[in-house]
């Protein structure tokens, strides 16, 4: 923590291998605490504390603890009971140990959950994230409370939980592409599912019939989906969510939710050799770990015998990864005084902007040609530029934390060179001076002679010397 209190633009690096180490001991401590909840008894998990646990687990280095979200939703409750108090004073809601014994009657219970609309979604505003809906912070409970949207799930575990505090009993149903509650109308613990009514949190707490919930997702499904679900099958929907997200796009970012959401869903069923599987493979195709990647293997192997087809290949190919690592010589050096880099004008660490699509970035590599393969060449119709991909191409860190991979001839000096918020700048910096950013000792290795020419450009762009 001394580390990342550090001042402002120096330590990068240091803070940057700080934050992984932090993340990964965080991380460990929270995978404990969710299989120490896990192992309780089922009326001792709260819905809320799971949800809490998995957005933790996906942002550990987030300030986010079940005190805080709780002390929200307790917030929440207080606005809903005075409502509640307008319409019935005598409402046995109102009591202060309310939530300890449920309310009785149908007809009082219907007066919470009118509350409960009324302040959700017409004092505070909560509604489903229809126009964002396949972003990640839908999922995240903390990030539900800050910007009052989520997805079925997310807004159900609030909804269910703000009215079990106020003694109404609903519960978790697994619906099908559309997470709903359910609110008993007939006698208590019935498997009739036309005793139940039936609750959208993502609609602004409609209730809805059998019938009606058909409508919303299109189609009939058989009566075992109206059935109630446990906290962990609601976790396991939950990262399963996440899982589904990180698998949509090939950035970082999902890479990185795709490693969080399989290590939540294995901790919950270990031996699941499906996402065993898709485990390895992505920490072979991220080219991670190859020896955790032969222990997974082992494991799937002695679960599920007739995987050896899938995991023989894994196996040879993630040996052959370790061998050639060992061969490894060490990184490409690129000296600028090569004749073959004669037409690269840029260098590690300056601050450009992209003259078409006008985004700041730092370079942190250079090749003297476009090394993409043909068909990245072809996607993104390189052959239209004047140049072509016989000219100098740029590894850029860009300002909304994306990686890209610039034609020189696409790129200018930033006017107003300031600094790049992007992830992962300590991995390739030290230091932000103010003008561009200094290479630290790996990068510097790696172009040793890039240095003098970036101080040499800086001095003679910006002329104020902030340097």
């Amino acid at each position: 923590m001394c580390i990342l209190n550090m001042e402002g633009r120096k330590g990068l690096t240091w803070k940057y291998y700080a934050k992984k180490i932090l993340y990964f001991l965080r991380q460990q401590n929270i995978l404990k605490n969710l299989k120490e909840y896990l192992q309780r008894p089922t009326e001792r998990q709260s819905f809320l504390e799971g949800a809490v646990l998995i957005d933790q687990y996906c942002n550990p280095l987030s300030d986010i603890c079940l005190k805080s979200v709780q002390a929200q939703v307790d917030d929440i409750t207080d606005k809903v009971r005075k409502v509640l108090r307008t319409k019935n004073p005598r409402h046995p809601s109102l009591a202060s140990k309310a939530g300890e014994v449920l309310v009785p009657e149908v007809e009082l219970q219907r007066q919470v959950l009118d509350a409960m609309n009324c302040v959700l979604y017409e004092q505070l505003k909560y509604k489903g994230n229809e126009l964002d809906y396949y972003n990640s912070l839908n999922s995240y409970i903390h990030q539900v409370l800050i910007r009052r949207t989520g997805i079925p799930i997310s807004l159900s575990v609030l909804y269910l939980t703000i009215a079990r505090q106020l003694g109404v009993k609903l519960e978790p149903v697994n619906f099908p592409s559309h997470f709903l509650l359910r609110w008993c109308q007939g006698k208590e613990g019935s498997t009739d599912i036309f005793d139940y009514t039936y609750i959208d949190a993502f609609g602004k707490g409609k209730q809805l019939t059998v019938k009606e919930c058909e409508y919303l997702i299109g189609h009939h499904v058989t009566e075992e989906f109206y059935g109630v679900v446990t906290s962990k099958e609601v976790l396991q929907r939950m990262v399963g969510n996440l899982l589904n997200l990180g698998k949509r796009e090939s950035t970082d970012q999902s890479y990185q939710l795709l490693r969080d959401s399989l290590d939540l869903y294995l901790a919950m069923y270990p031996d699941n050799v499906q996402h065993l599987m898709l485990q390895a493979r992505l920490y072979f195709h991220l080219g991670i770990w190859p020896e955790k990647v032969l222990d997974i293997l082992q494991h799937i192997q002695a679960l599920d015998p007739s995987q050896h087809g899938a995991v023989g290949y894994l196996v040879q190919h993630t040996l052959e990864h370790i061998e050639r690592r060992k061969e490894e010589l060490g990184p490409e050096v690129k000296h600028r005084s090569d004749e073959k880099h004669k037409e690269v004008c840029f260098s590690i660490g300056l601050i450009m902007k992209h003259k078409r699509y006008g985004y700041n970035c730092v370079i942190y590599g250079w090749d003297p040609a476009c090394m993409m393969g043909h068909e990245w060449i072809r996607n993104m119709n390189v052959h239209s530029l004047p140049h072509g991909p016989h000219q100098p191409f740029y590894n850029v860190l860009v300002e909304d934390g994306s990686c890209r991979y610039a034609a020189q001839e696409n790129l200018e000096y930033n006017s107003e060179p300031r600094e790049i918020p992007h992830p992962d700048i300590g991995r390739y910096f030290s230091e932000f001076t103010g003008v561009h950013y200094l290479a630290n000792t790996e990068l510097e290795i790696r172009y040793p002679e890039d240095l003098e020419l970036t101080r040499a450009t800086v001095q003679k762009i910006y002329s104020s010397g902030k340097e």
